[in-house]
């Protein structure tokens, strides 16, 4: 399988099932406080939960992760810039799932399998059954790369967002971010290099 193969099937992580309102029922008031924070769940909940997955937080986890994200948004909505909601987001949920993956090592739990995506209508059984297959490499590769390297590759390769981007919400210079990400592309590179040569059911 080849990167250009895993970058062009890109699956997004399910949805959360818990919706806005269950983030809105722990912020107190309405104001125009909720209103902007409504507006900011319904524009950004995917991305969240995008990044949280690919950065390496267990499905079980990832729902009250979400939660967490925004409430820490809410709490700090007034110390936010109009504008910048996004940034402080992406880096918070990377902080949440770092986090996450620390927990999880300290734990020694064992990470519950991926849940089905959410299935193409007119996809067949062999088309879906490849999809879950680059789900499942592309997430073995993220969780083996380095945390600094992921979070650059995450963001810019998956979310596409900008070196500028990347820049302000890691608060790095735009230079370590194209360092990064350079090395980040080569790790990719070799990891699948590896996968391709073993057997199919060790890719697995």
């Amino acid at each position: 399988m080849t990167a250009a193969a895993i970058f062009a099937c890109r699956p997004l992580a399910a949805l959360p099932a818990m919706g806005p309102p269950v983030i809105l029922a722990k912020v107190p008031g309405k104001s125009q406080r909720e209103i902007r924070l409504r507006q900011l769940v319904d524009a950004h909940i995917q991305l969240v939960a995008r990044i949280l997955r690919n950065a390496g937080t267990a499905d079980a986890d990832i729902d009250d992760d979400v939660q967490r994200v925004f409430i820490a948004l809410s709490n700090r909505m007034d110390d936010v810039r109009a504008g910048s909601e996004r940034a402080f987001l992406a880096q918070t949920a990377l902080n949440m799932a770092a986090h996450s993956r620390r927990s999880a090592a300290r734990r020694r739990e064992t990470l519950t399998e991926r849940p089905p995506e959410a299935g193409d209508p007119s996809a067949g059984p062999e088309e879906l059954a490849e999809r879950r297959q680059v789900r499942k490499t592309l997430d073995r590769i993220l969780g083996a790369m380095d945390a600094d390297l992921r979070a650059v590759f995450v963001l810019f390769e998956i979310e596409e967002m900008t070196t500028v981007e990347i820049a302000t919400i890691l608060d790095i210079p735009t230079g370590t971010v194209a360092s990064r990400l350079r090395r980040a592309r080569s790790d990719f590179r070799e990891r699948i290099g590896m996968l391709e040569g073993l057997p199919k059911t060790e890719v697995g």
